[in-house]
């Protein structure tokens, strides 16, 4: 079988970084959203691969064309898509319910949620096409407890492991599987900073849970879909 695709939306964050660096190695070819300028070129510099290993582009994943066009553009670049990840996320600090304004819960949907759907409708034609497709959400464990004081967050975070289940039962009978990982931390750079006191010893690195999307992202994860899986390690 010739090396497989897999196409990534947000590729340069902590998690999206180690998933990079886990499919590479695993002999992935590799279609990568950035946001940061500063970040693809890092990226780009770290992982040393060549242009008919990596296409890397600067993507607004909250821009439905834009997320279409970046899809065609890697068919067009390795013929077909296995896998799709979708990794572009981000907590904006919290507030209640009645305490949301409409640029902060927004911000959260086109972060959490309108990425992912994005993502998932752009994927979905191209892993149908491919001999095995696999599409990969984030969720949160917030998502299921629904902690008070980041409403907009626990919201967007629960749209998507409803949206993984939506596509796993449109799926079912395809060689197509969607599954959600849901992480409750990671012991990232901006996760120290924005919760300074936290316990980082008990919280999961990003290559623990970079570990579980390649299981995911392989032929060998056939029989799990419709699944969200918990990776809170110690938290």
């Amino acid at each position: 079988m010739a090396d497989p695709v897999a196409v990534i939306t947000g590729g340069t964050g902590g998690l999206g970084s180690a998933v990079v660096k886990r499919l590479a190695e695993g002999g992935f070819q590799l279609a990568v959203t950035y946001i940061v300028p500063e970040e693809g070129a890092a990226l780009e510099e770290s992982m040393g691969l060549s242009e008919d290993r990596l296409m890397l582009r600067r993507v607004d994943v909250s821009d439905p064309e834009a997320v279409s066009d970046f899809f065609k553009q890697a068919v067009a670049t390795f013929s077909s898509i296995n896998v799709a990840c979708s990794l572009v996320g981000g907590w904006a600090g919290g507030r209640d319910v009645e305490e949301t304004d409409d640029v902060r819960f927004e911000r959260m949907i086109d972060l959490n949620l309108r990425s992912a759907f994005y993502t998932a409708r752009a994927a979905l034609p191209h892993l149908r096409d491919s001999e095995w497709g696999r599409l990969i959400l984030v969720g949160s464990r917030a998502g299921f407890e629904a902690p008070s004081g980041q409403a907009a967050y626990n919201i967007a975070k629960a749209g998507v492991v409803a949206l993984t289940k939506t596509v796993a039962n449109e799926v079912r009978d395809t060689n197509v599987t969607a599954n959600a990982v849901i992480p409750a931390f990671m012991d990232t750079a901006s996760s120290r900073e924005a919760m300074p006191f936290g316990d980082f010893i008990d919280w999961p690195k990003p290559d623990e849970i970079a570990a579980v999307v390649e299981f995911l992202a392989s032929p060998g994860s056939a029989v799990i879909n419709g699944a969200a899986i918990p990776t809170y390690g110690k938290v």
